[in-house]
């Protein structure tokens, strides 16, 4: 990266806050070496290096369209949540904008189940089936169960097999979808704080994971990163 790019690149990040990370007390050892001191209370990260994982992380996103791949984009706290599921619907990827439903990768035949079922409940809806076949009462029921399908797969029901990576912002807060993922050997892209153990991502992007600007920001790089792979 050109000189002149690459401090444009740092003040980029530099403005949204990325560089801010957790306390000292909350630093997991293994994010000592991304950081550079500290400002009052806050330690600070080192964002050449944040930018040179950022590169490296944009170069996965675009390999895994290229081959076609499946990512799914994991990121369920309150402040993120929507640009986690904004970023996604983007490309048409599946997410989890919510609580990690545990086995979406570990017992992926159960998940599936569940999938299928309220694909199988939303055509008989559409076609009116339901009211034909069933009581009053067992229509209440499978409303019930539909609405429970939808709060609880949300951004998964277009899965049809596991996913081949996943994109998650902090590992530390989605700790079940990461062990699912390292358990499985599914490759990991993370936006991650000083509190969260760097060698839990394939592709870790050390910054700011609270920072709405900073993960809107980074997401959207990634993004850009994917439709360039897909239209490659």
């Amino acid at each position: 990266m050109a000189t002149a790019q690459a401090t444009a690149e740092l003040k980029r990040l530099f403005d949204t806050g990325a560089h801010f990370a957790q306390v000292k007390s909350r630093r997991h050892p293994s994010m000592k070496p991304y950081l550079v001191g500290t400002k009052g209370r806050q330690e600070i990260i080192d964002l050449v290096k944040t930018s040179e994982q950022l590169e490296a992380a944009k170069a996965a996103m675009t390999t895994l369209a290229k081959e076609g791949k499946t990512v799914l984009f994991v990121g369920g706290k309150v402040e993120i949540a929507a640009h986690v599921k904004k970023a996604a619907q983007d490309i048409n990827a599946p997410y989890v904008a919510t609580r990690w439903l545990g086995g979406t990768i570990s017992n992926w035949s159960e998940i599936k189940k569940r999938i299928d079922r309220l694909a199988e409940l939303e055509d008989l809806s559409a076609t009116g089936a339901m009211a034909k076949q069933h009581t009053k009462l067992e229509l209440v029921k499978m409303d019930r169960e539909k609405k429970r399908l939808l709060e609880r797969l949300d951004g998964v029901t277009t899965l049809t097999k596991r996913p081949d990576a996943l994109l998650v912002i902090d590992t530390k807060h989605e700790k079940h979808a990461v062990k699912e993922a390292n358990d499985a050997g599914i490759p990991i892209i993370a936006i991650m704080s000083s509190d969260c153990n760097i060698k839990e991502a394939t592709y870790p992007i050390v910054a700011n994971d609270a920072s709405r600007e900073t993960v809107r920001t980074i997401l959207a790089d990634l993004v850009e990163a994917f439709k360039a792979g897909q239209t490659a």
